[in-house]
């Protein structure tokens, strides 16, 4: 077959494009969206042997573009046929319930679609442009999928390799388990052979998960829809890569146990996450943290995106779980991202990456960083996104950050020489734990990775100071008004 051109493909991106916004007068943008994705699923999934009776995608771009319902009810037909479940066997959920209705009015808008997308042979760009439609559709909501750039630096910090276990709790659409098979695929020419598995709470996100998997020919188990912080994860993962909701209240199951435990003289199971101390149940925080590492293989590495807050809070209970993981010498770098990178929040946010074993070995690099931790101050390191307010990390950032990282690991590729690690002012500063623990195990990289004396720095820092004062209030009222609660049900 030849080759696309870029121009013919530009063409079919605009004009699906153009038709899904069409449809999302019709019916929200959010439901029209995920139809061009099932109409996308159906182009790659939607065959089989001529006189099955079975509904194809060769079937359905044969159906006239005339009006009524004729190619309303086919297409309801074939995603009936062909979507995936949410489940292996199909039981939570009725696949066709999970899919929109294509509305009255949308006969020739989804005639165009379905033409458009078949006379495309390379499906990853129109995959790639209905997931961030889909992502900033949602984004209002604060259920947004990982932008690319985020997925390539959290990845590329996490360093995966073939045969590894990888998991994503809060897999969304997948994104960051779908980087990571490239990842892997580009360092051993090779399909990967590792282990791809992905938990997402919602069923509906969970379908798209399992759509985007199956339309790029990558094997992944995605789980029935769930909450992960319900039970321990039932074995160890190499590689646990997840974008964490920030500041989630009222998630605790322990709540109901509590509960029941007042009643009834019958011991409370100990969770084995939080052995020493239980997390707070007014934020989730420390509790998706704990159960990352809980999670880890013996040599696991994790990178998930997690809010200031838990870095530089003053709250005895989000202190003693950072001295808690610098005493098991889990932290191995913590990275300060810029603002209004998200399109979800304008919150500031910093890249975690726990390491169970940061001694010098094949694959993560030659130099022993035990009892270190790195800090990369990146709050600047962004981009513009064109004709909007927005930012973006960038390539180039990107690439800065995994520099520094992969020179302060010692990791080379290609058998070339590690290259050497210097401290830089202002951008990144390795530090023994002793000093952090000493700092109030401060893991905030903006303390240690400290930018030079200015007016601009003063101001910045005086800002930072308030944010932080603001934030530990915000905490005690979260505090005490669960304490106060606890009171009320005991009256």
């Amino acid at each position: 077959m030849q080759a696309e051109s870029a121009s013919s493909l530009d063409e079919v991106l605009a004009k699906v494009r153009r038709h899904r916004m069409h449809l999302s007068r019709l019916m929200n943008a959010h439901d029209a969206t995920r139809l061009v994705l099932g109409l996308l699923y159906l182009s790659r999934k939607a065959h089989a042997e001529p006189g099955t009776g079975v509904p194809t995608w060769s079937w359905l771009m044969g159906q006239p573009a005339e009006r009524g319902s004729g190619i309303r009810a086919a297409v309801r037909k074939c995603l009936s046929h062909w979507l995936p479940p949410t489940d292996e066997q199909g039981a939570v959920a009725d696949t066709r319930s999970l899919m929109p209705v294509p509305p009255s009015g949308s006969e020739g808008h989804l005639h165009a679609l379905v033409q458009a997308i078949g006379s495309i042979q390379r499906v990853g760009p129109l995959l790639d442009q209905c997931l961030r439609d889909l992502s900033a559709d949602q984004a209002e909501g604060s259920h947004y999928f990982t932008p690319d750039d985020m997925a390539r630096l959290m990845v590329g910090a996490a360093v995966p390799r073939d045969r590894h276990r990888v998991l994503d709790p809060v897999c969304g659409s997948g994104g960051l388990l779908v980087e990571s098979h490239r990842y892997v695929r580009e360092s051993v020419g090779l399909d990967p052979t590792m282990s791809l598995q992905g938990k997402e709470q919602h069923a509906y996100t969970s379908q798209v998960a399992r759509m985007n998997f199956a339309v790029r020919g990558i094997t992944a188990q995605v789980f029935p829809p769930g909450d992960s912080l319900a039970e321990p994860e039932p074995e160890p993962h190499d590689i646990i890569l997840a974008n964490l909701p920030f500041n989630q209240r009222d998630w605790a199951p322990e709540d109901k146990t509590e509960q029941g435990a007042r009643r009834s003289p019958s011991p409370v199971p100990v969770d084995p996450r939080w052995l020493e101390e239980p997390p707070s149940r007014g934020s989730a925080n420390s509790a998706w943290i704990q159960h990352i590492a809980h999670a880890l293989a013996p040599a696991g590495r994790a990178v998930f995106l997690m809010a200031d807050s838990v870095a530089n809070s003053r709250q005895p209970v989000t202190r003693r779980l950072r001295e808690r993981l610098l005493r098991d010498d889990l932290v191995e770098c913590v990275i300060a991202l810029p603002p209004r990178v998200f399109g979800h929040t304008k919150a500031p946010a910093c890249l975690w990456v726990l390491n169970k074993d940061k001694s010098a070995r094949p694959g993560w690099g030659v130099r022993d960083r035990r009892q270190q931790v790195l800090f990369v101050n990146a709050r600047r390191a962004f981009e513009p996104v064109q004709n909007s307010r927005a930012r973006r990390l960038g390539d180039k950032n990107t690439a800065s950050i995994l520099a520094t990282l992969a020179a302060w690991r010692g990791l080379s590729e290609n058998g070339a020489a590690a290259s050497p690690y210097n401290d830089a002012v202002g951008w990144s500063r390795s530090c023994s734990t002793k000093e952090i623990a000493d700092r109030e195990s401060i893991l905030m990289p903006t303390s240690y990775a400290v930018e030079p004396p200015g007016p601009e720095r003063d101001t910045r820092s005086r800002v930072e100071q308030l944010k932080l004062e603001l934030t530990d209030q915000f905490e005690q009222m979260r505090a005490l008004e669960l304490q106060l609660l606890d009171a009320l049900e005991e009256i």
